[in-house]
């Protein structure tokens, strides 16, 4: 307690057990996971509803005691693996957790989601499915980190590549030894990406961000579609371009 006392400047609080300190982290990261995997749920139902989620979302939140949560892809070694310890524990002990079990089969279920909407919206717009290239920018579990670890976005990936497409990966932070051969997905450098009639923006990071919309738009043959999975250029997507837009 000193030593990280000594650094952290918010104070320190102290467990009463390691087995209690344990159990904290696992409930924070599980509590998260549910909260994200009610909004996923709401995203799908809504989309079937031609709701558009953003919007609900917005409005909801002009309610003061309303928990801001959106919708996306949970990856990594933390909210997407805890609750799993957890529930392996509580069946260990005879009791089977409805609830949590729940919220992950929502969550790891989204990569497929997004994928099969994706096709959808590709039949929609007059697009070939087979051999048709898409580009997917972000790897990574999260924004702005090298870690892809139980990403999502690679469950998307193999699911738009088991459709028939061709997917160029983009993601200037992810590593392709981390990667492996084996995985059936090769980065291409961002200078070296081509225009594509498909385009889906997983992860935005900052350095895509900061290219901005135009730089995206460019890379999107017409007509063509954008899936802008965190709704990051939706204002600027729907403004008379000739593509094909969504969000969750």
């Amino acid at each position: 307690t000193d030593l990280y006392g000594s650094v952290v400047d918010a104070g320190v609080y102290q467990a009463p057990s390691i087995r209690v300190a344990e159990a904290a982290k696992v409930i924070e990261n599980t509590q998260r996971d549910l909260n994200i995997a009610l909004v996923n749920e709401l995203a799908i139902i809504l989309d079937r509803l031609d709701i558009n989620t953003s919007d609900v979302l917005e409005a909801a939140e002009s309610k003061w005691n309303f928990l801001p949560f959106k919708p996306g892809l949970v990856g990594g070694h933390c909210i997407g693996v805890d609750p799993y310890y957890l529930t392996h524990k509580a069946q260990l002990v005879d009791y089977h957790p409805e609830v949590i079990l729940a919220g992950r089969r929502i969550n790891d279920y989204m990569g497929s989601f997004i994928a099969t909407k994706t096709v959808k919206l590709m039949s929609q717009a007059g697009l070939d499915i087979a051999n048709t290239t898409v580009n997917v920018f972000g790897l990574t579990f999260k924004e702005n980190c090298n870690d892809t670890r139980n990403s999502q976005v690679l469950v998307l990936i193999r699911e738009l590549q088991v459709f028939g497409l061709e997917v160029i990966a983009v993601d200037p932070w992810a590593d392709q030894e981390k990667l492996g051969a084996e995985s059936n997905i090769f980065l291409t450098p961002m200078d070296e990406v081509t225009p594509a009639p498909v385009a889906v923006l997983a992860v935005p990071h900052q350095a895509f961000y900061e290219r901005g919309f135009s730089w995206l738009d460019r890379l999107i043959q017409k007509p063509g579609l954008l899936v802008d999975v965190k709704s990051v250029f939706r204002d600027e997507a729907v403004l008379g371009h000739q593509l094909a837009y969504w969000s969750l």
